[in-house]
């Protein structure tokens, strides 16, 4: 059996005031003095750590608001005087699609590396748009021997990119057929490139020694110098319209590279192979209008290896009116390319709209076999994701002045974490190999599909606006 993989994770803690979602108001006016104050016997020990805070506060408008929200000093007080306020400033963080939770469970996730919980337990809806209308089916979770990161069991997070073979042909034990070049990462994640729209910091250079600390591949632009050429292994450059070739000696040291679609992408492709032959290379193909079915048409063309399909920021379609969301899209396209007899031979990576770790297991879920994602570690640097994020424009998290140490560690707990939660969604759901799981829609289940079923004969198809 092979040696399973690990993170090497250590705390990180912010280095400004957290802004947590709850605090408690304490209306000391009317105060009776109890000897056994509610607040002292919390057990999450909040009053003591709001005491030190208190003492040692260098913000004026840096309130405590790091309570977890268990309601115990709120409903024991015998006079009242205590009340649950939620942070005005915590509410702005984000936007529509990156709430302030997805933030603060990202911010948690990059100071501990472990799974969150919250004292408050889950408060929001049961449905929603995009991912939230998916539910995975965690039915083996009953089982007394599932036992997933604590080691009593073994599930692999490894998958292959690359294209495979149809079928092999054999003289005997020898194969006939050459067996094209694959790259195995030891969980279905690539760190994609950077945000054009998120300006601060220049984090190429952490997120290099991040993908090199857990042995995953971030793509990076064909301009980036890296820091040692044993990262090199953990680059995947990325080939735009516009970018310069990069060097041969360099090239050959790299596993994997990433084109951008364009009507010459088959011959760039032949004139990589040309330098590299043990290259794998990948098409970037944004989800337009055209995206899947260009994506359909490149899939069954015998030299492309890996397509990467790119939804937006948010998940949705690009420049369509009534986008559709990135699990639907990925739905369809996987349907379309089993239907054709060729999805076995293609290596599906998908991007756009991976906010959680939940979501990287609903698109496999969905169809890919793999997904990229580059915000959530932005947001592990305690980022807010604002929409002043300018050259120029003072960053309220202060970004620009963060060290290798905390970006670093911040990033690798980050992603810890997230292997930890698909390992134990994984043994919820009594799979053992990440590559299973890819398409296994039985392993979930659709609002859309229930809604269809349990209504649909009262009343009618839902239609689409």
């Amino acid at each position: 059996m092979p040696e399973k993989y690990h993170i090497k994770t250590r705390p990180v803690p912010p280095r400004r005031p957290r802004i947590g979602k709850h605090g408690v108001v304490d209306w000391r006016e009317d105060c009776a003095r109890c000897h056994n104050c509610v607040k002292k016997a919390c057990v999450y020990d909040r009053y003591r750590q709001e005491a030190d805070y208190i003492r040692n506060l260098s913000e004026v408008e840096a309130l405590f608001f790091d309570c977890m929200g268990c309601f115990s000093c709120v409903q024991d007080c015998t006079k009242g005087l205590l009340r649950l306020a939620v942070n005005p400033v915590y509410e702005r963080l984000g936007n529509s699609y990156w709430k302030p939770d997805i933030i603060k469970t990202t911010w948690l996730q990059a100071e501990t590396a472990k799974i969150p919980v919250s004292g408050a337990g889950y408060r929001g809806p049961f449905s929603g748009p995009g991912f939230d209308s998916m539910w995975t089916d965690m039915s083996e979770i009953v089982r007394p021997t599932r036992d997933g990161i604590h080691g009593r069991e073994y599930i692999s997070t490894s998958v292959d990119i690359g294209r495979k073979l149809p079928y092999l042909a054999l003289q005997g034990d020898r194969v006939m057929a050459e067996l094209p070049p694959l790259v195995s990462v030891p969980m279905p994640l690539i760190i994609d490139l950077s945000s054009p729209v998120h300006t601060l910091p220049q984090l190429d250079a952490l997120i290099e020694e991040t993908a090199a600390a857990t042995d995953l591949i971030a793509i990076m632009d064909a301009r980036h110098q890296p820091a040692t050429e044993s990262h090199l292994r953990h680059i995947a450059f990325y080939l735009g319209p516009d970018s310069p070739p990069v060097p041969a000696e360099t090239l050959r040291k790299t596993r994997l590279v990433e084109i951008a679609d364009s009507p010459a992408v088959i011959e760039r492709i032949k004139g990589i192979k040309t330098i590299h032959p043990g290259i794998v290379t990948s098409i970037r193909v944004e989800l337009t209008a055209t995206g899947l079915h260009r994506a359909v048409e490149l899939a069954g063309m015998p030299e492309v290896e890996a397509i990467h399909v790119m939804a937006d920021a948010n998940g949705n379609e690009i420049g369509v009116r009534s986008p559709r969301f990135l699990k639907d899209m990925l739905r369809h396209l996987h349907t379309t390319l089993i239907e054709k007899g060729i999805r076995d031979e293609i290596t599906l990576i998908a991007g756009g709209g991976i906010a959680l770790p939940e979501h990287m297991a609903k698109a496999i879920i969905c169809g890919a076999d793999v997904v990229t994602m580059n915000l959530p570690l932005m947001i592990a640097l305690d980022c807010h994701l604002c929409e002043s994020c300018k050259p120029g424009r003072a960053c309220p998290a202060r970004l620009e002045t963060i060290d290798r140490e905390f970006g670093v560690g911040r990033m690798t707990n980050l992603i810890a974490a997230w292997h930890d939660q698909l390992i134990e969604l994984m043994g919820a759901m009594g799979m053992r190999e990440a590559r299973r799981l890819r398409g296994d829609v039985g392993r979930a289940m659709f609002f859309e599909q229930l809604e269809e079923e349990t209504f649909g004969k009262l009343y009618g198809t839902r239609t689409r606006h």
